[in-house]
């Protein structure tokens, strides 16, 4: 069959893509894809110009016709993955869940996008050191959305509650927490982090962070637990 007869009259009418943007956002996403495995088999320190090439299969010419530097690249290979984990999140379900039960999906979601791409460790466990730049960035944006997305979870007129400046230190807590709970449990085990890791996590979460709706036997949208 003729291709005009597969179209709509609108298809016709819509110009096509210049083939060359397309292999441009191609290669770029293959360099990228092609850093995150090269970081997490060698290390930043490791992770050369002609290795990433190599992996995505470009010419080492094409790498700069997209980052300026290699450490252009390295210091945005963090938010990526950052990215990464996030659409972890968004894929489950989580409607009408609490705000201490979504934070431990995110924890949960973490875990599992490392089970699923264990080269993501290194590239989050070297960053500060290798790609500050793309840490700083990183961590900035994190700390700035979780304060608000933590502020949803309690009274704003309880006198014991916490300030914005704890609660950007509880966010740095929490983040340290993860790292060293997959630095000891994820990488290690090839089934994932155990049940009782994420069943502690959430008991202090419920428990230490979120007291009083763990004590009321549910949470702030009244779903029990």
């Amino acid at each position: 069959m003729r291709q005009e007869y597969l179209e709509s009259p609108s298809d016709r009418r819509r110009p096509a893509r210049p083939r060359r943007i397309e292999k441009h956002e191609d290669a770029r996403r293959r360099l990228f894809a092609a850093a995150i495995k090269i970081v997490g088999k060698y290390g930043y320190a490791e992770a050369s110009v002609a290795r990433i090439t190599t992996e995505a299969e470009v010419a080492q010419g094409t790498f700069y016709l997209h980052f300026e530097t290699r450490q252009a690249l390295l210091d945005q290979l963090l938010p990526a993955v950052a990215n990464e984990i996030a659409a972890a999140v968004r894929v489950r379900d989580i409607s009408g869940l609490s705000e201490e039960d979504l934070e431990i999906e995110r924890c949960g979601a973490f875990f599992d996008v490392l089970a699923e791409a264990p080269e993501f460790f290194r590239v989050v466990n070297e960053a500060e050191m290798f790609a500050p730049e793309g840490y700083r960035r990183h961590i900035g944006a994190i700390v700035d959305g979780y304060v608000q997305i933590l502020k949803r979870g309690f009274d704003p007129g309880d006198p014991d509650g916490y300030s914005d400046q704890e609660l950007e230190a509880i966010v740095h807590i929490l983040l340290g927490a993860r790292a060293y709970l997959a630095r000891e449990y994820a990488r290690a085990s090839n089934s994932g982090v155990p049940n009782y890791v994420m069943s502690a996590y959430a008991k202090l979460i419920r428990r230490g962070l979120f007291p009083k709706t763990a004590a009321s036997g549910g949470n702030k949208n009244g779903v029990l637990r």
